[in-house]
């Protein structure tokens, strides 16, 4: 499926959204850090896996995510968030 099958409209939508995926994803990850500081369960473990596939796609390097991860380090996350916004 190309983008010929949708409309010129369309098509400058999708191209936004992929420039702009940064900024997309780096908003994202700042809204799992607090719904992770409320989240429980199940919940709480997908968010993190979420958290991870965001900290992918802003290049966040391998080391640090497995540190955050591994210890599910609410605190280290807020301060990447931070860091990234600083950038921005």
């Amino acid at each position: 499926m190309g983008m010929e099958n949708y409309s010129a409209h369309q098509q400058k939508i999708i191209k936004r959204y992929y420039e702009n995926i940064d900024q997309v994803a780096w908003q994202r990850l700042s809204e799992l850090v607090a719904d992770l500081y409320l989240a429980e369960g199940k919940k709480r473990e997908k968010m993190w896996a979420s958290a991870a596939s965001f900290m992918q796609k802003l290049k966040v390097s391998q080391t640090r995510i497995d540190v955050i991860l591994a210890k599910k380090d609410l605190e280290g996350l807020a301060k990447l968030v931070k860091e990234l916004m600083d950038k921005e």
